[in-house]
């Protein structure tokens, strides 16, 4: 990703309102050749480095499937990444953006046996655990827990735990995360990356992708045990802004007009109390710097309150997973 720094360094921008409070509700760490997009490191003294100027008060780490223990039983092996998340959440306590939560990975099909692995995670997490997510990809591409209804066991053990569910799902899929979360009305689920409207052209033209997303992401809405991210808008290869292969990055205002009525739909429809704005870095760093995202992020965001903006940059984090973050 270093070079991916260099070449959003080509347009530095200065932050708009720097002093606003800042969780970033998903970020990922990894080492050297480690993560899911193998190459530099990228560990919290990175994240700091793309932070600077920014008063984030505080950052979630999201399961990125790295540190994984070699050996033990198969269902604690990715205890290891709570292990390697709390290490590096040490380092950060020292600075002034600390990881104040972390979301694991744990599969669901363990049913009544995740017990035993949350309170693992728990254990390792040095009371920064928050919860779990399960990518399609790590069961294989056929599975997803979000169209599993035996899961309801694995549901229950969350709901004890007080831990969150952060689902990932593509545009058409999204009924099944509704219906996953009628499923589940006492757990807290957490809609990642916008319900990925995926609209690179790949998936089918613009408008009828996002006819088909607007319509998911109101039967999710409904369900009032639902928030939802905002972000993970910076892959190019899934949305096609084009940004990734220019000379120069996109500018805040690029950013800001490409995904102003579709992060707006978003807030309208949840209602800014149920959203919140993340990175997705370095994964986003394909396509955009960080400053140059939240600087995006202000703009959208100018139409709401005072208190509205509050929820969408720290406050819906916050109190959805249940951070400490030393406030101003």
């Amino acid at each position: 990703m270093s070079d991916r720094k260099v070449w959003h360094e080509l347009l530095p921008e200065l932050p708009i309102d720097p002093a606003r409070p800042i969780v970033d509700a998903h970020h990922h760490l990894w080492h050297a050749e480690e993560g899911p997009h193998p190459g530099p490191a990228y560990l919290h003294q990175q994240l700091l480095e793309d932070i600077a100027g920014r008063n984030v008060i505080g950052s979630v780490y999201v399961e990125s499937g790295v540190g994984y223990r070699s050996d033990g039983p198969e269902e604690l092996r990715a205890v290891g990444e709570t292990e390697f998340a709390a290490a590096q959440a040490v380092i950060a306590a020292r600075t002034k953006s600390p990881i104040v939560g972390i979301i694991a990975g744990a599969d669901l099909r363990l049913r009544d046996r995740l017990d035993a692995v949350l309170d693992a995670h728990m254990a390792a997490g040095a009371g920064l655990f928050r919860g779990i997510r399960q990518r399609h990809d790590r069961s294989g591409p056929a599975y997803s827990p979000l169209a599993d209804p035996s899961v309801g066991p694995a549901m229950a053990a969350l709901v004890r735990h007080e831990c969150t569910f952060d689902a990932i799902a593509p545009f058409n899929r999204l009924g099944d995360v509704a219906q996953f979360a009628r499923n589940a009305p006492g757990a807290q689920i957490v809609l990642q990356h916008l319900g990925l409207p995926l609209v690179s052209g790949a998936f089918g033209p613009r408008d009828e992708v996002l006819a088909v997303w607007r319509d998911g992401i109101g039967r999710v809405a409904e369900c009032p045990n639902v928030n939802c991210k905002l972000g993970g808008i910076g892959m190019d290869s899934q949305f096609g802004m084009g940004w990734s292969s220019r000379a120069l990055p996109p500018t805040s205002d690029e950013v800001a007009a490409w995904w102003h009525d579709i992060i707006c739909f978003c807030i309208d429809t949840f209602g800014p109390e149920r959203c919140m704005f993340e990175s997705n870095f370095p994964v986003d760093g394909e396509g955009l710097g960080y400053g140059v995202m939240w600087n995006a992020f202000v703009k959208i965001a100018a139409r709401y309150s005072e208190s509205e903006r509050d929820d969408l940059f720290a406050g819906t984090a916050i109190r959805t997973y249940r951070l400490q973050c030393r406030r101003p």
